[in-house]
């Protein structure tokens, strides 16, 4: 059954004026310009047959370095708190190390235009777009990239400083790890299980790395890391199944929760075959587990496993409906689900739900946008969120992933995870009944939070 709004549940948290609702989107999918800035691994990737599904590539996107100021009347027109964004690395630091101007001056004037309107910045600093030149050295198989990404947060965070709401140093390793260096499905689409093991390794050593420069140049600013975590059910009762679901949770959740939390890798390291494993440093787990500000956590869905014939676990294609575009599960209740585990496993910092949403079907239809089903998936999944506030869990904020439609990697511009619709011939943006639903959500709590 399908809601006509977004309702937020009475007496929570979700209604005080002090919980942050926001957008999110990331450079490469939005930004163009690429005339602009140094040339990434995805530029490079999108140009290998068959990589992206509709053989399209993120040099105009959605031409938001152009365009910014009209996105900006857009963010502030929905009644959000606040806006969450990716800095593009090759736009802002030269190889010799050397910022670029053009590019910080262009972040530098968005942050200031989203001060001015009294939203709050929530920026990435690494959301997947590696510097072409770095890839040429190793990528994230070469630890000295670790160390190019501590000297580029050092760069940005001492430019912006605490106008700067909230750093992230990462943005999902695990999809920089595994879907770039296991199955090869992004950038730079190396597939070897001990490439994405090293690569995660020097990921969350940036991280780690990154989290000192930041404390130190913006200590006021809340600083921290953005986790994409999926509960891991088992596809059967039979204890191979059950011991598979547990096996996948280490490998796509606590892979990088535990470092960053708890300064050591999960168990199923010890039961991985030697070649596959990381090489590391003596120290390397103490610099990963810096004292985090907050935890940004993106969740999409659950995922179901088996005990296959040659591995640790295998996937069972999901084939309980509804499916998103995207072939995923609409699972709200996982989100609960999630949130609770990590809050009984761990000492968390605030949490933020960095990112949730769908690609899914939409009309047009007399110029307008109709996704009902967009709205109902965002309504269900602020009830999950809800229920795991009640039950303990200190998240503060909430953002939707996107603020529009853009170049969806691998997929292209086939998958539309966007409230405001983008035209990409012309570029125009359309407010989805989404977007509008969002508006009206927040206009009441504005107007309760007045009474």
């Amino acid at each position: 059954m399908s809601h006509r709004g977004i309702t937020l549940p009475a007496d929570s948290r979700l209604t005080r004026n002090d919980f942050v609702f926001g957008v999110a989107t990331s450079s490469f999918q939005i930004e163009g310009a690429a005339e602009q800035r140094l040339p990434c691994i995805w530029d490079s990737f999108c140009r290998q047959p068959g990589a992206i599904k509709d053989g399209s590539d993120g040099l105009v996107a959605c031409d938001h370095v152009n365009r910014w100021r009209e996105d900006l009347e857009l963010i502030d027109s929905l009644g959000v708190d606040a806006y969450r964004f990716s800095v593009s690395w090759p736009r802002v630091i030269n190889e010799d190390g050397s910022i670029r101007q053009q590019g910080m001056d262009f972040y530098q004037r968005l942050v200031d235009a989203l001060l001015e309107k009294g939203l709050q910045p929530f920026v990435t600093l690494y959301h997947w777009d590696l510097p072409q030149y770095l890839a040429d050295k190793g990528g994230w198989l070469n630890r000295d990239t670790a160390y190019r990404f501590q000297d580029y947060a050092d760069m940005f965070s001492r430019t912006l400083g605490e106008r700067v709401h909230s750093y992230a140093t990462l943005n999902e390793p695990y999809c920089s790890a595994y879907l770039g260096y296991e199955l090869g499905i992004h950038a730079p689409g190396m597939k070897k299980r001990a490439f994405a093991l090293q690569a995660a390794h020097h990921l969350l050593l940036a991280h780690g790395l990154g989290m000192q420069v930041l404390q130190q140049n913006a200590p006021k600013a809340l600083n921290g890391i953005v986790i994409n975590l999926s509960p891991c059910h088992s596809a059967t009762d039979r204890a191979e199944d059950v011991q598979a679901a547990k096996d996948a949770d280490q490998y796509f959740n606590r892979w990088y929760l535990d470092p960053v939390l708890s300064g050591r890798y999960p168990e199923l390291m010890q039961r991985l075959p030697a070649e596959d494993l990381p090489t590391m440093q003596d120290g390397d787990l103490k610099q990963i587990a810096q004292p985090l500000d907050f935890l940004g956590v993106n969740y999409y869905t659950r995922g179901v496993y088996y005990r296959g014939d040659s591995d640790y676990f295998s996937a069972v294609e999901p084939r309980y409906v509804p499916l998103t575009d995207m072939g995923w599960e609409i699972y709200p209740e996982g989100l609960t689900e999630i949130l609770l585990d990590i809050h009984q496993r761990y000492r968390l910092p605030p949490v933020y739900i960095t990112e949730n949403g769908a690609a899914l079907p939409e009309q047009i239809d007399n110029q307008k946008v109709l996704d009902s089903s967009r709205i109902d998936y965002f309504d269900r999944h602020l009830h999950a969120l809800h229920e795991a506030i009640e039950k303990g869990v200190d998240v503060r904020g909430y953002f939707a992933w996107s603020l529009m439609d853009n170049f969806e990697w691998a997929e292209g511009y086939e998958r539309r995870f966007g409230i405001v619709h983008v035209d990409f011939e012309t570029q125009a943006r359309t407010l989805k009944s989404s977007a509008l639903a969002w508006r009206h959500m927040l206009q009441r709590r504005r107007a309760a939070n007045r009474r």
